[in-house]
């Protein structure tokens, strides 16, 4: 704590900046408690929590992010560093969860992954050689809108930049979309139902090869 009251007595305000407290503690109830407590006096702009992500797999990251969100302030954003999958940030924001950061959707556009409605989905297999339908039809990033899942596997077969550059750009407009709908869920009051139906989708898995 002697670094975040350090990082804090330093800080200068800025209009359009903040500088956040980082709440540690791995998946240790009371140490998360005792870090958030810690960082409460030193008014921070927000509390990060970080330390999660690394190889405790999901359910020990929501039951971590459980025990944290009670102590929580209620007045400033929340930040979950590093993460994640989409269902990741669905149940996140569930628990209370404001922003994220994570470099998935281009890391994962640049070896072939696209995030889709109905779950991931790898565009180098050979089941979408020849399919003329985008990644996507539920999406209307520039990729699923003028390129077939077949010519995007092309890319990526060959090693071709723009298969990169065209699934990381589809993945980065899903993650988006998915964060506009989550707010619009919580506006409307429908985010259990929101959660459910993207969970359903995961379930259903992609649509059926040609």
């Amino acid at each position: 704590m002697r670094w975040a009251k350090r990082s804090r007595d330093a800080w200068v305000d800025r209009p359009g900046y903040g500088i956040y407290g980082i709440a540690q503690g791995s998946t240790f109830a009371d140490l998360r408690e005792e870090s958030i407590r810690a960082l409460e006096p030193m008014d921070f702009h927000g509390i990060a929590v970080g330390g999660l992500a690394v190889g405790e797999g999901q359910e020990l990251m929501f039951k971590t992010l459980d025990d944290c969100e009670p102590h929580l302030p209620q007045h400033k954003p929340r930040y979950l560093m590093g993460v994640g999958k989409p269902l990741d940030l669905v149940g996140a924001v569930r628990r209370g969860i404001d922003q994220f950061d994570c470099v998935l959707p281009t890391r994962s556009g640049r070896t072939g992954q696209a995030f889709t409605w109905r779950g991931p989905i790898n565009m180098r297999n050979a089941r979408h050689q020849d399919d003329p339908r985008p990644i996507d039809e539920d999406c209307s990033c520039p990729a699923c809108r003028n390129y077939s899942r077949a010519y995007i596997r092309h890319l990526h077969r060959a090693d071709e930049m723009l298969g990169a550059m065209l699934l990381s750009w589809h993945n980065i407009q899903h993650y988006q979309d998915l964060m506009a709908r989550m707010r619009s869920a919580i506006e409307a009051g429908a985010f259990a139902d929101f959660e459910a139906g993207v969970v359903a989708g995961y379930a259903r898995g992609d649509i059926d090869p040609l």
